[in-house]
């Protein structure tokens, strides 16, 4: 058994809440800090699965990616999927964490993962970061990962690749079953935005910093004529398989931290969209 407030500290640690958005809602959503447990499990999003899942096993905190809530909510009833899955975990003792963007741009988090599932060099923020995180960035060694902070990630190839050969890497280094792309697949491609789940509001930047390619999870289809306007590819891997991955190291890590808990990513938790032979 360990505290509640004891996990979060550790996930404050790794993903500190000073990062997240101001539109954003981090850290402990639901639970008593004081309370004693056993088991943890991770997940991208709360779903009534994932809710299942947890009360079945006797789980004391799920950590989420997306937040529940993540609005404020008036009532909590179960006139809503998100007011009944509520109840649930509130009678059954679980809690929820959520860190969001705080882990989309900490220093070992998701776009960081990418970076380095890519092998990318030369790694920076894909947009210039300020205060406090832009003070430690500039601090450290240009060449060390662990010194950058802040939103996405920017990098170049060893060598040039196709557009196709990319995408087709990035997909299958998690998974990803209906990877699409937007440009020439044999354009050869060097410079590297990335920008987890749905990242098509960071290509202006992407344009900016002058990337070849933006890969993200999903984007509007505004998004992507305007990226076929600019000449920037784009890779769209799902907005599931861009984040879900690193909720897995993330039990992983967690596990090795605190060996005394049991520690595992949902195994109920899936992508809702499916793919069509047509």
């Amino acid at each position: 058994m360990i505290s509640l407030e004891t996990v979060c500290s550790s996930l404050a640690s790794i993903a500190p809440l000073r990062l997240a958005e101001d539109w954003d809602n981090v850290g402990l959503l639901v639970g008593n800090r004081r309370a004693s447990i056993s088991k943890v499990m991770t997940c991208l999003t709360v779903t009534p699965n994932v809710v299942s899942e947890a009360v079945e096993h006797e789980v004391g905190l799920i950590v989420a990616h997306h937040p529940l809530p993540f609005k404020p909510l008036a009532r909590i009833t179960s006139d809503s999927v998100a007011g009944e899955m509520l109840l649930h975990l509130i009678a059954a003792g679980v809690a929820v964490y959520s860190a969001h963007t705080a882990f989309d741009s900490a220093a070992e988090g998701i776009n960081q993962r990418w970076a380095e599932l890519l092998s990318l060099q030369s790694v920076e923020t894909l947009v210039p970061v300020s205060g406090e995180a832009k003070a430690r960035t500039d601090s450290q060694d240009a060449s060390s990962s662990l010194s950058i902070e802040g939103t996405g990630r920017l990098g170049r190839l060893a060598q040039p690749e196709s557009l196709h050969s990319l995408v087709h890497r990035a997909a299958s280094a998690v998974g990803a079953t209906s990877p699409r792309l937007v440009g020439d697949p044999d354009r050869k491609v060097s410079k590297i935005g990335l920008a987890c789940g749905s990242g098509g509001s960071f290509l202006s930047s992407a344009k900016r910093r002058g990337c070849d390619v933006l890969l993200t999870g999903e984007a509007t289809f505004h998004a992507c004529l305007e990226a076929e306007a600019c000449g920037i590819g784009m890779g769209l891997l799902g907005h599931y398989w861009s984040e879900r991955f690193a909720m897995e190291s993330l039990a992983q890590v967690l596990a090795s931290v605190f060996p005394q808990v049991s520690i595992w990513a949902s195994n109920s938790e899936h992508d809702p969209l499916s793919a069509l032979s047509v």
